[in-house]
């Protein structure tokens, strides 16, 4: 890849993640990455390809995020680890971008994504599983779905305490494990 394309993308993730895709303009992008509006539709045709190209790329930074999860054998550190996941994505100022223009993008277009977390899921209902819990895919889906809220907290609250909650909900998890 070339440094200005490279440029571009992460000017456009910036741009999308704070500003929002509709609110975004080519030649804004265009502007503060220090290219033509030109190379940024040589390189992916309209600002659709340019999310498009975002979106795989934020597939492919997710994946990489919950690779030590999926690799993970005890269930105690499946579980422990899927909890910390959010204060993982805060940490890492690429991630949390990508993150946060999922979370626009989902609410924009009304489309939730859930294939996303499926791998995530298959590895706590296993563990979950291991552990003797009476549903296990029901309380897999119960943790995503408190995540996902830990998530939208995030983004949406300058002041939320997410080292205090995750620990809260590690504590739990914990008290009910042994």
């Amino acid at each position: 890849m070339t440094d200005k394309k490279e440029k571009i993308l992460q000017v456009a993730l910036q741009l999308f993640s704070e500003d929002g895709f509709d609110k975004t303009s080519t030649s804004k992008i265009a502007k503060l990455a220090g290219v033509s509006e030109g190379l940024i539709f040589r390189h992916f045709k309209n600002k659709e390809g340019l999310l498009h190209s975002l979106n795989r790329r934020g597939e492919e930074k997710t994946k990489a995020l919950f690779r030590p999860i999926l690799f993970e054998t005890g269930p105690e550190n499946i579980i422990r680890k899927t909890i910390d996941l959010v204060i993982a994505i805060r940490e890492n100022e690429e991630i949390f971008q990508v993150w946060k223009l999922e979370y626009k993008t989902k609410w924009a277009k009304e489309e939730y994504g859930a294939h996303k977390m499926e791998p995530l899921r298959f590895a706590l209902t296993a563990a979950f599983q291991k552990l003797g819990y009476v549903n296990p895919k029901q309380e897999s889906l119960w943790l995503i779905i408190q995540l996902d809220g830990l998530v939208t907290r995030l983004y949406l609250q300058e002041d939320f305490d997410l080292n205090g909650i995750s620990k809260f909900i590690w504590d739990k998890y914990k008290s009910t494990i042994r």
